[in-house]
């Protein structure tokens, strides 16, 4: 049973999602930082969507124990080599930079809906409380 004045289900959604574009992010930067380096793989998560319905009873699962946040944090997805169509350049690599900008806009889109979420919600329970 949940306490009366745990953070709401929503809020924990918008949380776990925000982490998840920071982390898709952060393997986005690695994919540009690699662009160059011969016989590197693009790499990527699933999205947050995709995760999200995956599981079961509404949950998301974990990476590993305590990973950002606790013993209880959500799953944010693995890390995987992005399976892409296409070529590989002479050097064996695969990332493409305009995969990549697509993916970046796509991540901030994902990560400021997660924001408005979490600031609507704030406004909501302020407002319910008569705090505003």
């Amino acid at each position: 049973e949940a306490p009366m004045f745990a953070r709401p289900e929503v809020m924990e959604i918008a949380a776990a999602r925000a982490a998840h574009a920071a982390l898709r992010q952060s393997a986005i930067a690695g994919n540009v930082a690699n662009a160059d380096t011969p016989g590197y793989r693009a790499r990527d998560l699933a999205g947050f969507e995709s995760i999200w319905r995956d599981t079961s009873g509404g949950e998301l699962r974990h990476t590993r124990r305590g990973h950002l946040g606790g013993a209880d944090a959500p799953v944010l997805g693995q890390v995987t080599t992005r399976s892409q169509p296409g070529s590989l350049s002479p050097n064996g690599n695969d990332v493409s930079l305009e995969t990549e900008m697509v993916a970046a806009a796509t991540v901030k889109k994902d990560h400021d809906l997660a924001l408005a979420v979490y600031r609507t919600s704030l406004d909501i329970l302020r407002a319910s409380l008569g705090r505003r």
